[in-house]
């Protein structure tokens, strides 16, 4: 029996890389074309948070909770359940998650119609851009086919990366409490990525 100390942190990983992007390659299939339409609720969403007026500032957190819960129940709960014990807690995360910003979202905030964003607003709507628009070409850069790509709405880490800069960007972070999921996911999804680099 080898020693404990011989093992790496990749080998306590349950699958390999080519198993996970062959998953994520079929759940993109058999979700498509979902896709687009996430692209349009990630594009529709940067627009409402741009526009600075208080019935779109209301609209970004219900759009935000509906990506969260059909991220956590379809890639969570229905897809990498096979292949991760810790999927369904990251399923559970994700539903709790789309209640808090809900329940943030039911809170009336006036908005500030006509001033432009601050430089703290701006730096977050420019991190969920690139979230919507650059992380799917990301496939594409490291050679991967378009199928593995990772979208918002429908994968976890784009997703949690757009949170984390629209929450700030609106204005609606609730003190922190509303960015601890999406911090943390996001930081679970690149850990199990630099993982599975090692394997």
């Amino acid at each position: 029996m080898s020693e404990w100390w011989t093992y790496r942190l990749s080998d306590f990983l349950m699958f390999s890389p080519r198993t996970y992007w062959r998953l994520v390659e079929r759940y993109n299939e058999e979700t498509w074309p979902i896709h687009v339409l996430a692209l349009g609720v990630g594009a529709l969403l940067l627009w409402l948070t741009a526009a600075r007026s208080e019935r779109a500032s209301r609209a970004v957190l219900p759009l935000l909770a509906g990506a969260w819960l059909w991220v956590g129940w379809a890639f969570h709960l229905r897809t990498y359940g096979e292949i991760s014990l810790g999927a369904r807690y990251m399923a559970a995360a994700f539903a709790l998650q789309a209640a808090l910003l809900l329940a943030r979202g039911l809170r009336r905030r006036r908005a500030d119609p006509g001033r432009p964003l601050t430089r703290r607003q701006a730096v977050g709507w420019a991190v969920a851009a690139a979230a919507v628009f650059l992380y799917p070409l990301g496939a594409l850069l490291t050679g991967r086919p378009w199928t593995q790509a990772e979208v918002f709405g429908a994968m976890p880490e784009p997703t949690a990366l757009a949170t984390l800069g629209l929450l700030p960007a609106t204005g609606r972070t609730g003190r922190g409490a509303l960015l601890v999921i999406p911090a943390a996911s996001l930081a679970a999804g690149w850990i199990t990525l630099w993982l599975m680099h090692g394997q």
